[in-house]
């Protein structure tokens, strides 16, 4: 993981004509503007946190602020950098004290419009508490803080969040507080919405052009009776755990994909069992979120462990229908896993259509989104 210094911020795409506005201009409880991509509807947002552009210029400051660490060298842009589509690149991510996590970094790329937000924890749906464990999260350790620690007299003694707090939250005695940072985090990253991709200038631009025709015979391939991926991975957001305004608090799914069959009671490595971890119903283990695969091809490694190092690696798991892993501590064929889901059943595919299956899979990189200076960091480097 790379340390980004200290010291950001983006609107949204408008794929209708692919375009982008000027940057906002920020004023004391100023409503949010969507700028909505067609067939996007509007973000769920919690009633106690509306959006503001100045909410989400201050959360585009602390969300590259290093600051917010207790090593003082990371923050939440160091496992969620830009131009990997907030992902980090790594198989798993490594906290502040050293410590290699069990997981690997979910892009943020459309997270307003999901319905749960890790990978196997049912309860986090909203990301102002999602923001709360990274902060303090002890199990395992991410940016590291502890309450009392001075994280508040920290910004407090910096003259833009003098600025920049007051703005977001004005009327209250003290706009300083652990509630307002995680808001403000949060405001930001419902903005990060994609949809200037290739395969969005095909469907919604009218840019024949945009692909090649292997990615046309691709995109036919994914959707196919065949492959069957739609059913995880459908709609504008490539994802069944997809939500917005019009269908706040939908039930979502969680899928086990063959990944693991170990021997004994619990098939999948231990501690990252899924949503068994939490629920410790043994039909739940194995089980992890759909996310979205919009920008797939920047965010490997891929699956909830960085298992997997290839998008053609991943294809190839699914054509089989789970993954055999021969010898070592995670021997077992994948695809006899009982708590398997009967939708991963394998497929035939030729070279060609493996081939065809990664090009329609590339068209989905928002190559505009991965530099965006709307989505960047504000601070000065050092």
């Amino acid at each position: 993981m790379t340390s980004i210094l200290r010291p950001a911020f983006g609107l949204l795409a408008g794929v209708a004509c692919i375009c982008f506005g000027s940057l906002p201009q920020v004023r004391d409880g100023a409503a949010y503007k969507w700028d909505l991509p067609k067939g996007f509807p509007e973000p769920f947002v919690p009633q106690d946190n509306p959006m503001t552009a100045a909410k989400v210029e201050l959360g585009r400051h602390l969300f590259y602020d290093t600051r917010m660490s207790a090593n003082g060298k990371q923050s939440c842009a160091t496992c969620h950098r830009q131009e990997l589509a907030f992902t980090d690149g790594k198989k798993v991510s490594v906290g502040s004290t050293g410590e290699s996590h069990s997981r690997n970094a979910m892009s943020l790329v459309n997270i307003a419009y999901s319905a749960v937000l890790t990978w196997g924890n049912p309860s986090l749906q909203r990301l102002e508490d999602q923001a709360l464990v990274p902060m303090y999260g002890e199990h395992p350790v991410e940016l590291g803080l502890k309450k009392g620690d001075g994280l508040l007299p920290r910004l407090r003694a910096d003259r833009t969040y003098l600025s920049l707090f007051p703005t977001a939250f004005p009327g209250g005695t003290d706009p300083f507080s652990v509630d307002n940072v995680t808001k403000a985090i949060a405001c930001f990253e419902r903005t990060i919405i994609s949809a200037r991709s290739p395969y969005d200038r095909y469907h919604y631009g009218g840019e024949d052009n945009a692909v090649s025709a292997a990615a046309k015979h691709g995109e036919a391939f994914f959707f196919s009776e065949n492959c069957r991926c739609f059913q995880c991975h459908g709609g504008y957001n490539f994802s069944d755990s997809t939500m917005s305004k019009r269908n706040a608090g939908r039930h979502v799914e969680f899928h086990n994909t063959g990944l693991y069959n170990l021997a004994g009671s619990i098939s999948y490595p231990a501690n990252n069992a899924g949503i068994f971890d939490h629920t410790k119903l043994t039909t739940d283990i194995g089980k992890f979120k759909a996310p979205t695969i919009r920008n797939i091809a920047m965010t490997g490694p891929y699956m909830h462990d960085g298992s997997i190092a290839t998008l053609g690696e991943v294809i190839d798991h699914y054509a089989v229908g789970g993954r055999t892993i021969a010898s070592g501590p995670n021997a077992g064929a994948g695809s006899k896993n009982p708590n398997k889901d009967p939708r991963i059943a394998g497929f035939k595919m030729s070279p060609e259509d493996r081939a065809n299956m990664i090009a329609f899979l590339e068209t989905l990189t928002d190559s505009e989104l991965l530099h965006d200076k709307r989505f960047s960091n504000p601070w000065p480097t050092q």
